[in-house]
């Protein structure tokens, strides 16, 4: 396989023109879209003591995934804009190991690391906005469940794949913003999230509700191949009451004219959660509400990794 390319692929600046517009949606807001925050407490960002091994693409503890970040459960309102200080934080533990608006797990790993999908399902979009998670994977496991692999490389696969349980999806890398203004003491990691109806979920156990790993409370990679995969259905009504309530004219038109119902749902979701400050109201697009099980695998291969720790407590 070729080696990746460290501006291309790895930070996932090109085509530069069009990464450098996005980038400056980030750092200073467009229609409906707040500008992003940045403080002194986003330093904790930074890893200085770790960083450099993972971004020669060499394990900093063997066989263990890093969980650098979680989701947290006391976010600032989404109409402040993408924060990444720490002014009001609690992970599924109780601890701090989150910042204001992260809404998934950062798995930190070697650039470079083969990704799996958490799940057997199909590929329902892949591309890169470089304001928003670099190079990213979405996939449909069935059951309102969607995952989405962010900070990517190079991708493996292409829209309309069917995946068998633990597929290899993408190279890790550490494209978008934050690495290219983190760099090198940012962590290479790749961001993980977890849409159940369409709603952004912690996947660990937490608040009395069941963990969504399949293995217990902490993911471990998978350990079978099955294809236990049926597609999401999605309701065109709920689909269109999502576009109708988008603020802005641009993001609706383009919304309204995607064709089939399945591409248009999926792209109504992806906007809805990266750009919820477009919507005036939210509603889930699938058939029903679906319940939250034990589905999902740590999403990197049994060869590399044999399960987790927590950066908080190296």
């Amino acid at each position: 396989m070729k080696k990746l390319k460290f501006f291309g692929e790895v930070l996932g600046l090109h085509p530069f023109r069009e990464r450098m517009k996005q980038a400056k949606i980030a750092l200073f807001g467009e229609e409906d879209v707040p500008s992003s925050k940045f403080g002194l407490s986003s330093l904790s960002q930074f890893h200085p003591r770790i960083s450099p091994k993972l971004w020669r693409g060499k394990a900093y503890i063997p066989n263990k995934v890093i969980v650098s970040n979680l989701v947290n459960h006391n976010p600032t309102p989404i109409e402040a804009g993408w924060s990444v200080k720490k002014t009001q934080v609690v992970d599924f533990r109780g601890g701090r190991l989150t910042y204001d608006s992260h809404n998934g797990t950062d798995f930190s790993i070697p650039v470079g690391s083969t990704v799996c999908t958490a799940a057997a399902g199909e590929v329902v979009a892949i591309f890169s906005e470089f304001n928003r998670g670099g190079l990213k994977i979405f996939i449909d496991h069935g059951a309102g469940l969607m995952t989405c692999y962010a900070h990517l490389a190079r991708p493996l696969v292409k829209v309309g794949d069917r995946l068998k349980r633990g597929a290899a999806i993408a190279l890790s890398g550490y494209s978008g913003l934050d690495a290219l203004v983190s760099f090198p003491f940012g962590i290479p990691h790749v961001h993980f999230n977890t849409w159940l109806n369409g709603e952004p979920v912690d996947p660990f156990p937490h608040d009395g509700l069941p963990s969504m790993w399949l293995n217990g409370a902490l993911p471990t990679p998978a350990t079978s191949d099955a294809c236990d995969f049926v597609p999401s259905v999605y309701k065109e009504k709920q689909v269109l009451d999502v576009i109708n309530n988008c603020k802005t004219a641009s993001v609706r038109k383009e919304l309204l004219a995607i064709a089939p119902l399945k591409k248009q749902a999926v792209q109504t979701i992806i906007q809805m959660n990266y750009y919820p400050t477009r919507f005036k109201a939210r509603y889930n697009v699938y058939d029903q509400a679906y319940p939250r099980i034990p589905c999902l695998d740590l999403p990197f291969s049994a060869t590399d990794f044999d399960g987790i720790v927590f950066l908080d407590q190296l």
